[in-house]
């Protein structure tokens, strides 16, 4: 597959668009599964979804950068923290519009079968380095259904952490270990997850379930 720029020796690491075109290959890897294939119709480990759906849904993630980073830049950005406190997913209830009208979205595209939304995936995938590598760091990327935009780098990382959750999900629908992720998308996403979760529970209750289990009060899910 193509580096993210034909004109260096090797991606920064550091790079969140070199980290992307990872997590878009970890996407491809769990869509092109034959075992994700054969359970496309089976219910998934989350309620209200099939497989197929939830996959399409994960899929779809390099699909949306490629669109959303085509079209016209916004004047202005908003925090990454603060597109999660304003995003009505967040604290949505399972059949609540916001929650129902994602998993109709995935389910349209599931529809369509596993080799066509492998397909899309690998389309995104092929564009993805050339379009990433003309982002300029300080560009703001519309999110149309939120109605504000993110910078470059808060984008994708939002994107990333899609792709981690999901591809989670799916491996746990399926039966079976997700791949292996590198540090460059999972530090990122783990940062931008343990905020989150520092937002919703408290410091205290996020650091003792993490170090001391005789403290811990219960979950500490992001979401």
């Amino acid at each position: 597959m193509p580096d993210l720029d034909a004109t260096a020796t090797a991606p920064d690491v550091r790079d969140v668009r070199a980290a992307f075109l990872a997590a878009t290959d970890h996407v491809v890897a769990i869509v092109s599964r034959d075992d994700v294939a054969a359970a496309w119709d089976q219910p998934s480990a989350l309620p209200e979804w099939s497989v197929g759906g939830l996959v399409a849904h994960l899929a779809s993630q390099p699909a949306t950068a490629v669109r959303l980073l085509r079209a016209e830049p916004a004047t202005d950005a908003i925090a990454l923290s603060e597109h999660y406190a304003r995003s009505a997913w967040v604290s949505a209830a399972l059949d609540d519009e916001v929650n129902v009208s994602i998993r109709a979205g995935g389910d349209e595209q599931a529809a369509l079968g596993r080799d066509e939304v492998l397909a899309g995936v690998l389309a995104a995938r092929e564009v993805l380095p050339e379009l990433l590598a003309s982002q300029p760091a300080e560009r703001a990327v519309l999110i149309p259904w939120a109605g504000w935009a993110l910078r470059r780098d808060d984008f994708l990382t939002g994107r990333m952490m899609e792709v981690v959750v999901h591809g989670e999900d799916v491996a746990a629908s399926v039966g079976f270990e997700s791949p292996p992720l590198p540090d460059s998308v999972l530090e990122p996403v783990l940062r931008l997850l343990t905020g989150l979760a520092v937002r919703r529970h408290g410091q205290g209750a996020v650091v003792s379930a993490l170090t001391r289990s005789e403290r811990s009060a219960g979950s500490i899910s992001a979401f």
